[in-house]
């Protein structure tokens, strides 16, 4: 499966192959200052599954920490996706792929929420321990 999406413009566009690794939410400052929303919707993907298919020229990057590399369109801002290279993941936002079923699984950060959501998917205080978190799991 091939989807599809671009920036708010239309400048910059990109496809993603396959199924995501991973989908859900996350609660983080960082992401919400990004997002400018109380929480950001992502879907995971192994690098060589995403394509900038057109526009490459306008695609920039703001990088805050070695964590995450966060790619925009230059001409309108629009938010496109975020590398992060220490996880070996591309985080596509959800909403940049308008047809991806988006199917959440967890929540993550939660220690941080600005808006509490009760659909019982399990909350993390902080990342994954696989991805140098605790792991630990907060209530709803």
């Amino acid at each position: 499966m091939t989807y599809v999406g671009s920036c708010f413009c239309g400048t910059v566009q990109l496809a993603v192959d396959g199924e995501p690794e991973g989908m859900g939410y996350c609660h983080c400052r960082s992401c919400r200052a990004w997002s400018g929303g109380p929480v950001n919707a992502f879907s995971l993907w192994k690098p060589e599954a995403v394509r900038i298919t057109s526009g490459s020229d306008e695609l920039a990057t703001y990088q805050k920490t070695a964590f995450s590399q966060r790619r925009y369109c230059a001409k309108c801002g629009g938010h496109l996706m975020t590398d992060h290279p220490t996880l070996g993941l591309v985080d596509v936002f959800a909403a940049t792929l308008p047809t991806l079923v988006f199917a959440p699984g967890v929540h993550i950060n939660y220690a941080d929420t600005v808006l509490p959501m009760r659909d019982g998917l399990p909350k993390l205080k902080d990342f994954p321990a696989e991805f140098g978190g605790s792991g630990e799991t907060m209530a709803e």
